[in-house]
């Protein structure tokens, strides 16, 4: 829940926020996006928006793009779980006119997202309006919800929570992975000089090394020189 509060500030403090000049698309969220400045009608950014404010929030969506439509195509290929029908706070609501922005509360019958991209009323454009804006709509105008593993995404961030046991199960985890990987060819040679020297025994070379272990083999290193 935590995660999810952090998305919603991100999305709120950015209410009001409109593409300059009007009719543009040219706007901080599709520069993030496409890495420069863009302007133009192919670029809209509902969607844009969506995956930047994520990003602010520490939570980087799995899949990369502006479109809403190849957003719910791939959660409904890679993660089908994610796409449901019943909204929650933070949800990505997918609209049925090509349009997207985040759940912020639910009622019955409709839901307040905060929208990028859309017009603050019914008078202007609903998904090229141009100003990120909080908009209440009916149910009968989405297509689906997206939700993001929030859950699972606080657990592997949050290593505060971890108990000392944890931590050294991690901890020997990471040393099992990083001890399979291979040695780069620049030290090849002389790691298998260090092993016929006996300063090291060669198992899982890429692994971390200890201050116990780095002072026992500079030890063994100067007896050899003397």
């Amino acid at each position: 829940m935590a995660r999810v509060k952090q998305i919603l500030a991100v999305a709120q403090a950015e209410l009001g926020v409109a593409e300059s000049p009007a009719n543009s698309n040219n706007v901080k969220y599709n520069t993030w996006f496409y890495g420069k400045a863009v302007s133009g009608a192919a670029y809209p950014w509902c969607m844009a928006f969506v995956q930047w404010v994520f990003n602010q929030a520490g939570m980087k969506l799995p899949y990369l793009t502006a479109s809403c439509s190849a957003l719910l195509s791939w959660y409904q290929k890679n993660q089908p779980a994610s796409v449901v029908q019943s909204p929650q706070l933070g949800d990505i609501v997918i609209y049925n006119f090509g349009h997207t922005g985040i759940v912020e509360s639910a009622e019955s019958g409709t839901i307040t997202a905060i929208e990028g991209n859309t017009s603050p009323s019914s008078a202007g454009s609903q998904s090229n309006g141009g100003m990120v804006c909080r908009r209440t709509r009916s149910t009968s105008l989405i297509t689906a919800y997206i939700r993001p593993d929030f859950d699972l995404e606080e657990e592997i961030l949050d290593i505060s929570k971890l108990t000392d046991a944890e931590i050294l199960q991690l901890a020997n985890r990471i040393q099992d992975v990083l001890g399979k990987q291979a040695v780069s060819d620049t030290l090849a040679p002389e790691l298998a000089e260090a092993k016929a020297l006996g300063i090291t025994d060669g198992t899982k070379p890429n692994a971390l090394c200890t201050r116990a272990q780095a002072a026992v083999i500079a030890l063994r290193a100067s007896k050899r020189e003397v």
